[in-house]
């Protein structure tokens, strides 16, 4: 019995396994189109018809007839920018972006994943309107791989590249009206085999693989990330639990699914079925569970050969994961509460780092702290904050300091300055006390309350004379005091 739990998992027989879609942060998958999305008024729109027609087999699909004879409207939305002929089905699909399979290689080698050396591009029969062409491309990439976990190995059944949907904007029973611009960005699915048997296993096991995707070049923010939790317990038909995201809330959804299904055989019901997370932890039926997937070979492509010279290159570059990140960060000095922000921050960070290499932790004041700081203090967001000291100013300050023109403690009143609409280099022109300035300066202080120690002064030394060069000053107080 896992602690804090009620549930015996293993004399339930819990089986619990994860489905995965990631957007990368690359060009659509098939065409040359950024992927982005836009908020502003569409440039065009198109309207279509769903026609049910005979397949690969000389069948018409059941649910395809069904939804023909709706007799909806789709409209689909568009912008010059990142919308083609690819999306609206005019053109044939492009080669599949390199930059795209890349991320999705690194991935999957992170995962200790068998790589596919030949694979088809298949189509994957949708029939809602939210792919113009009736199917989602998607490609297998690797199999048979695992993380390693504190309770062990996860298996990795498998892990796919596809295309992304055009988003919903409204819908009703006669029409359906979607944009186009997240039509075709790369998806990676990651699919576990059911080895989890436990909440704490299954969120352990979740963290694990978000942690190994964010090392790599995915998108970040609401809506790139969907994850889903196949779970059963003895007796009871998987369920597909959709929108299983938040981290704080996965071993209670967990638990409250298992006392579902409890309940569930009590009143001699066994049927899986889709329901969705909800945010205190409970789910809610969506659909019956779907049939298998319709695929079939998308003719307009040629098979995807991945070389082992292109995977050899891939191992010797990959990226690290955070807790590698976190480790050298330590041994660089930086402090543990700065450690989470400047990993955020990694990029910019290395690069001031080769600027000026003796404060690490100065640095992460300078790139994540103050700035969040600056914001709250002046009710800007913190975007703009960015903006304002980007790594550009950063340098530039750095360099002064390197230089001996200012001081450590002059900075974050530099920065203040500047995001306050002040110039960078008005901001850096500091005024300085030379050494005999500040040695009386100080020494006046201490005669206004003599007796006291040297650090009992060091407050009021920086209260009094702002911007003061800490250590600096703090020499000249155990050298006044003595």
């Amino acid at each position: 019995m896992e602690e804090g739990s009620n549930h015996d998992y293993a004399k339930l027989g819990l089986m619990a396994g994860l489905e995965i879609h990631q957007q990368l942060d690359t060009g659509k998958l098939f065409c040359s189109c950024p992927g982005y999305l836009r908020s502003e008024k569409p440039d065009f729109e198109v309207h279509r018809k769903l026609h049910a027609v005979a397949g690969e087999t000389g069948e018409v699909d059941v649910a395809a007839m069904h939804e023909a004879k709706l007799n909806r409207d789709f409209v689909y939305q568009g912008y010059k920018e990142n919308v083609c002929l690819v999306d609206l089905d005019e053109e044939p699909p492009h080669l599949i972006n390199q930059n795209a399979l890349d991320e999705a290689l690194k991935i999957a080698i992170l995962m200790n994943c068998e790589i596919y050396p030949v694979s088809q591009v298949m189509r994957k029969t949708v029939i809602d309107g939210s792919n113009t062409s009736g199917f989602q491309r998607t490609v297998l990439i690797a199999h048979d791989g695992y993380i390693e976990t504190s309770f062990g190995k996860v298996g990795i059944a498998s892990i796919a590249l596809e295309e992304d949907a055009a988003r919903i904007v409204e819908e009703d029973s006669k029409k359906a009206v979607y944009k186009l611009d997240r039509l075709g960005i790369p998806l990676v699915e990651v699919v576990t085999k059911p080895d989890m048997n436990t909440p704490g296993k299954i969120k352990e096991a979740a963290l694990k693989i978000g942690d190994i995707l964010r090392a790599c070049k995915v998108r970040r923010g609401i809506g790139t990330i969907r994850q889903d939790l196949n779970v059963s317990i003895k007796g009871h038909n998987r369920v597909e639990v959709k929108g299983f995201q938040d981290p704080k809330m996965m071993i209670k959804t967990v638990d409250l699914e298992i006392e579902r299904q409890i309940h569930d055989l009590k009143n001699k019901k066994k049927e899986g079925e889709v329901r969705n997370a909800l945010p205190d932890g409970k789910t809610e039926f969506s659909r019956p569970m779907p049939g298998q997937a319709r695929m079939y070979p998308e003719t307009d492509l040629p098979l995807l050969r991945v070389g082992r010279e292109k995977t050899n290159l891939l191992k010797k570059n990959l990226p690290k994961l955070r807790q590698e990140i976190r480790d050298e960060l330590k041994k660089e000095g930086v402090s543990e509460e700065f450690i989470p922000l400047v990993v955020e921050n990694l990029d910019e960070f290395n690069v001031l780092m080769r600027v000026y290499d003796k404060d690490a932790n100065l640095i992460a004041k300078m790139l994540a702290l103050w700035p969040n700081e600056f914001s709250t203090k002046l009710g800007k967001p913190i975007e703009e904050i960015r903006k304002l000291i980007d790594e550009v100013v950063l340098e530039k300050v750095l360099e002064k300091l390197k230089a001996g023109k200012i001081d450590a403690g002059d900075i974050k009143g530099i920065l203040l300055k500047v995001v306050s609409g002040e110039n960078v280099d008005d901001a850096l022109k500091v005024e300085k006390m030379g050494d005999d300035e500040l040695e009386l300066a100080i020494a006046n202080i201490v005669k206004e309350k003599p007796g006291l120690r040297a650090n009992a002064y060091m407050g009021m030394v920086i209260a009094k004379l702002k911007g003061v060069d800490k250590r600096k000053a703090m020499e000249i107080l155990n050298r006044v005091v003595k």
